[in-house]
């Protein structure tokens, strides 16, 4: 049975067994999911407004599992959850989460309910929770954790190794160790694996890497994910302004920021806001609201091709053939240039190309869309020929080129534009680029047919 189907089948189970309240049952089914697919069904009673439901579901797993699943959620999902939790129950379950999703969750209460779970803990503890979430969104500080292992300079193998059995069971990885100085800095880096087969009376100081990747805790996100995936690392350590490390940065937590990214430059570029949760869970209002500024914005940049239109009028009523063409070479120029934007746009996400770049990439695409224009001309100058004769087939094609090279190198260009004026790459969309294509492919189009056909 194919791994989806046998989810299904036990989410499906689990909610009849919830339905009926069959202890024994959930006690079964329990076991058999991961917390992710437990947090999906959670998410999937919240959206029934089933609150209470959800609450009793999560009240059957242990602490440690409870704490877990509970990372999954959403901030909206995660108030909904917490609203019918005491401070001792919450405090319990803060205590279990990893200090990242700690911080997240504890940021998302109101001030109330802050003050309440801060006077309940530990002074260390409550200083280390309100400085992780005192970071900005959408920074390394805000995305890491302070659960890792770090061992002090000037160790012998078996000490460090003392070290790492103590501070295992609370850290997010163990695979890659952390070496500091005395004033807390960041001094080295080494694998579990050099450490297990290191001789037990070395020194860590001799066997780490000195050289270590790091970023500051005011590095944005997508760049920390950009390092991490460049470099293979299991974790990137976080530092601050004296460089005394105060963070990691684990790959399934940049893996995360990797598709919110990419799922954010998705929805711009097709001119849509960003959406808080899945298309499935956002408000039918708050979908209405990212959607309609740009559509309305565009509607009246499509006036443009209707203005087109009508100041060739005499050369359509002469030469009625053209209209045949006109949506083939419009709509080929708009896909020409959304498909340079969208290859232009990754690469800016990527860091593969920069601004440095536009020279190179601007000649590439010259010869590259006088290319495509060529071929797609060839292609539609017999049709031109059966329509209308040779003088409309000669129009057409030669249209086609200029549409397509102007089509390309716009969309080439457009996201450089942007990114030059501060704004987001991921703006130059392919409804806002085949806009522009649309108006400058109704003129170069009934442009050249006046200047080539007989229209008086």
């Amino acid at each position: 049975m194919p791994l989806s189907d046998a989810l299904n089948r036990h989410k499906e189970g689990l909610l009849v067994a919830l339905e009926a309240d069959d202890r024994a049952r959930l006690s079964a089914q329990l076991p058999e999911l991961r917390s992710a697919d437990i947090a999906e069904i959670l998410q999937d009673l919240l959206e029934r407004e089933q609150e209470l439901r959800a609450r009793a579901l999560l009240d059957r797993l242990p602490l440690e599992r409870r704490a877990n699943v509970m990372g999954y959620l959403h901030g909206e999902e995660q108030l909904a959850i917490v609203a019918g939790m005491g401070d001792d129950r919450l405090q319990a379950v803060l205590e279990e989460m990893g200090g990242d999703e700690r911080a997240d969750l504890f940021k998302v209460l109101d001030d109330d309910r802050r003050e309440a779970l801060l006077r309940r803990m530990a002074h260390q503890e409550r200083e280390e929770l309100k400085r992780l979430a005192s970071y900005e969104e959408g920074t390394a500080g805000a995305l890491m954790t302070s659960d890792y292992v770090a061992i002090p300079a000037g160790m012998t193998v078996s000490r460090a190794m003392m070290r790492v059995r103590q501070t295992a069971p609370d850290a997010e990885t163990v695979y890659q160790l952390y070496v500091i100085d005395p004033e807390g800095r960041l001094a080295g880096t080494m694998s579990l694996r050099q450490l297990m087969v290191a001789r037990p009376g070395a020194r860590v100081d001799d066997m780490m890497i000195h050289d270590v990747i790091h970023t500051s805790v005011d590095t944005p996100q997508e760049e920390v994910a950009r390092i991490v995936a460049r470099y293979d690392l299991l974790a990137l350590p976080v530092v601050d302004e004296m460089r005394r490390l105060v963070g990691i940065v684990t790959h399934d937590d940049a893996l995360d920021v990797m598709e919110s990214e990419a799922t954010e430059d998705f929805h711009k570029g097709m001119s849509i806001g960003a959406l808080e949760g899945g298309v499935s869970r956002v408000p039918l209002l708050s979908l209405y609201r990212k959607r309609v500024t740009w559509l309305v914005l565009l509607v009246f940049g499509n006036l443009l091709s209707g203005a087109g239109i009508a100041h060739y009028e005499a050369t359509i009523s002469a030469q009625v053939a053209l209209v045949f063409f006109l949506p083939l070479l419009i709509g080929s120029g708009g896909n020409a240039g959304a498909q340079a934007a969208t290859l232009t746009v990754r690469g800016m996400a990527t860091g593969d190309v920069g601004v440095r770049d536009w020279g190179k990439l601007f000649g590439r695409e010259l010869l590259v869309a006088g290319s495509l224009g060529l071929t797609m001309a060839l292609a539609v100058a017999p049709i031109g020929v059966f329509r209308g004769g040779e003088a409309v087939a000669m129009v057409v094609a030669v249209s086609m080129i200029v549409i397509v090279l102007v089509g390309s190198l716009l969309g080439l260009c457009l996201p450089f534009v942007l990114d030059r004026l501060g704004w987001d790459p991921a703006t130059a969309s392919a409804p806002l680029v085949t806009t522009l294509i649309d108006a400058t492919g109704v003129l170069i189009y009934f442009g050249i047919a006046t200047m080539v056909l007989p229209v008086g």
